[in-house]
């Protein structure tokens, strides 16, 4: 859960309490490069591919996907990189009223995306909902040619007919669980109040 929703969520302005570490920074490299391997194959290489990380649990995913994507296909100096956007969906969600509506972080995408493989990236997948608003957001910028998920953790517990393309680790969970993934790893736990 990144920190933006952590601050948000009830109890407001609860603490991260971590019960057990499911993936160190070596497992989350790893998954990484296996993911980038899958969306190389699955596109049949980088050809109109753009990247869009979700704020904000997502968008250091995107980044390491892209590196590890561009370390494999193995691009030069100076050869333009794919393209990689940040979105928020946070205007987008179906729960307004039901849950504060999170401040608004940076929407950047770099390129239009008519006739282009998006590949959305985020951290965990639970409901499906943020997916939801992802894609609401994605048309007002352009029609891409077709939509990719990876997540770097599935929890279940879907609410919404969506399922990732690419996934880093599929880990069930109860639903007063929260899973926490940084770049060093993932962390299952609960929030409690400070």
């Amino acid at each position: 859960m990144a920190e933006r929703e952590r601050r948000m969520t009830r109890p407001f302005g609860g603490v991260f309490v971590a019960k057990s570490q499911v993936m160190d920074a070596e497992d989350i490299r790893r998954a990484v490069r296996r993911m980038a391997h899958e969306i190389l194959e699955r596109n049949h290489g980088t050809e109109d591919l753009v990247i869009v990380g979700l704020q904000t649990g997502g968008v250091q995913i995107a980044h390491a996907l892209a590196a590890s994507i561009e370390d494999i296909e193995e691009f030069g100096e100076g050869e333009p990189g794919i393209p990689i956007g940040t979105l928020d969906v946070a205007l987008y969600r179906d729960d307004i009223g039901i849950r504060p509506v999170l401040p608004e972080e940076v929407t950047d995408i770099p390129v239009d995306l008519d006739s282009k493989a998006v590949v959305l990236v985020d951290d965990v997948l639970y409901t499906g909902r943020t997916i939801r608003a992802a894609l609401d957001a994605l048309i007002d910028f352009g029609r891409p040619r077709m939509v990719q998920l990876a997540v770097m953790v599935d929890r279940g517990h879907r609410e919404l007919p969506i399922r990732p393309d690419f996934v880093g680790k599929n880990l069930p969970t109860r639903r007063d669980e929260l899973v926490d993934v940084t770049m060093s790893g993932v962390e299952l736990g609960e929030l409690q109040k400070p």
